[in-house]
């Protein structure tokens, strides 16, 4: 099922909960919200108290893609604030199972999000254990870069693994997404597009999203 989860890290912070109103309007089907700690990645952005804040306002998906050192340690504090969906990093200090658990534990669904340097090796033998899978198709950690197509074998050997466990897993890509990028992301397997400045930026983000959505309807190569 094609998903289309717009990041609040390209839209007008003044006004975020206006944003996440606009997004729901627009057809998206989830809200992607980076949380950066200055560590794990170079750049700050928001943490609990501010996804709180927005949570009365949509009805949203929350996506919450945890992009700091210790997820294990804040998993219960975004779960509070009303995530949906924690994702966090392989790359990061917390042991992958027992976060996983732990967020499962807390009522969410769990994601694994791999660096471009990581390969899929390193997050198939935990498919079965986790929702999703978000292959980043830039480097984590800031919004408006190029997407990175060499990504794309990443996202095909993790859908043919998934296949062949059997599991109906989402595969995730976040990274210059837009109403081209999403058609090879697609054909390579994944069904879950995080767009920044394709949707807040746009003049017309329900075109946008549309837009997206139409494009990503082509059948995975293989």
């Amino acid at each position: 099922m094609i998903k289309i989860s717009p990041s609040v890290l390209a839209s007008d912070f003044s006004r975020l909960g206006e944003e996440a109103i606009k997004a729901e309007k627009g057809g998206a089907d989830m809200l992607h919200l980076d949380v950066m700690d200055g560590h794990f990645v170079p750049n700050i952005s928001f943490g609990a108290p501010v996804i709180s804040s927005v949570r009365d306002k949509t009805s949203l998906f929350f996506d919450v893609h945890l992009m700091i050192s210790d997820p294990l340690r804040y998993a219960q504090d975004f779960a509070k604030a009303g995530a949906d969906m924690i994702t966090f990093h392989y790359e990061s200090d917390s042991d992958v199972r027992e976060t996983l658990s732990a967020i499962h534990s807390l009522g969410c669904k769990a994601g694994i999000a791999v660096k471009p340097a990581t390969p899929a090796q390193a997050v198939i033998p935990f498919i079965s254990e986790a929702d999703m899978i978000l292959v980043m198709t830039v480097e984590p950690g800031f919004g408006g870069q190029s997407f990175m197509a060499d990504m794309m074998p990443k996202v095909a050997a993790v859908r043919k693994a998934a296949e062949e466990a059997g599991k109906d897993i989402d595969i995730q890509v976040d990274g210059g997404i837009n109403d081209k990028t999403v058609i090879s992301a697609a054909r390579a397997g994944a069904n879950v597009f995080v767009a920044g400045s394709a949707v807040f930026r746009s003049p017309d983000p329900a075109a946008a999203i549309g837009a997206l959505r139409k494009n990503a309807e082509v059948k995975p190569v293989g």
